[in-house]
């Protein structure tokens, strides 16, 4: 999981950067520049290659952003996963969906017509979702007695919610017209968390793993198809090759 994480990394980067070495290698002049707004619209590989090789993971996420301005755009995501975590102490099952709306900020500045960003954004994030304990261990506090059996369990939780603040940083780069890939990077706060009484909410959809019962991080690697909606056209300093 980590190599293949290393390697969209790695492909995005080398996209993006060819695509700055390229503006780089010009002289200024002066130009009619068409620019577009529209929708972008696609999905997380990442959660679909993890579905792929991952028997006790499935997920996909769909992501969403519109060009309000030159530099401010509405974005989002929607997804559901279904995950089951083995750990030393516990098993269990967590299924749910999320929402995930916010804006991002480009402070990438493009040359002609492209439309490449490296951003900052927000999200407010809602998940409904289930919880199944599988099995636990109590904890012996005497090592003299040996480790406790695990304890069968199978209860249910359901109709449990959680809501969230996420800071965003990532990139997109066109890969060819209209085609974008890219990745984020997300640190999570939860808001809300609607803990059953008896267990705790260790993982829930879209915010991913809980740390110390409040923070979280998470990515993605995405790959989006830009739809122009309408176009402005204006004068600009551009380049020209040498």
């Amino acid at each position: 999981m980590i190599s293949i994480s290393k390697c969209i990394f790695k492909i995005s980067f080398l996209l993006f950067a060819s695509t700055l070495t390229a503006q780089n290698n010009k002289t200024d002049s002066t130009s009619l520049k068409s620019e577009k707004f529209g929708i972008r619209i696609g999905a997380d590989l990442y959660k679909i290659a993890r579905s792929s090789f991952d028997k006790n993971y499935q997920g996909i996420e769909f992501v969403g952003d519109y060009k309000l301005t030159k530099k401010y755009y509405i974005a989002g995501e929607l997804g559901n996963e279904n995950k089951t975590t083995i750990d030393d102490r516990l098993t269990f099952t967590t299924k749910g969906s999320y929402f995930k709306a916010g804006f991002d900020y480009n402070f990438y500045e493009n040359w002609l017509d492209m439309e490449n960003l490296i951003y900052i954004g927000a999200r407010y994030g809602v998940s409904s979702f289930s919880q199944e304990l599988h099995s636990y261990k109590i904890y012996n506090t005497n090592p003299y007695f040996g480790e406790a059996p695990n304890v069968i369990s199978g209860e249910k939780y359901n109709g449990l919610t959680a809501s969230w603040f996420e800071v965003v940083v990532g990139m997109k780069a066109e890969l060819f017209s209209n085609l974008y890939a890219g990745f984020s990077v997300r640190m999570n706060r939860l808001i809300s968390n609607g803990k059953p009484f008896g267990f705790d909410n260790l993982y829930i959809p879209g915010f991913n793993r809980t740390y110390d019962g409040s923070f979280g991080v998470g990515l993605n690697y995405t790959v989006t198809y830009f739809i122009p909606v309408y176009k402005k056209n204006k004068s600009v300093k551009s380049k020209k090759t040498d």
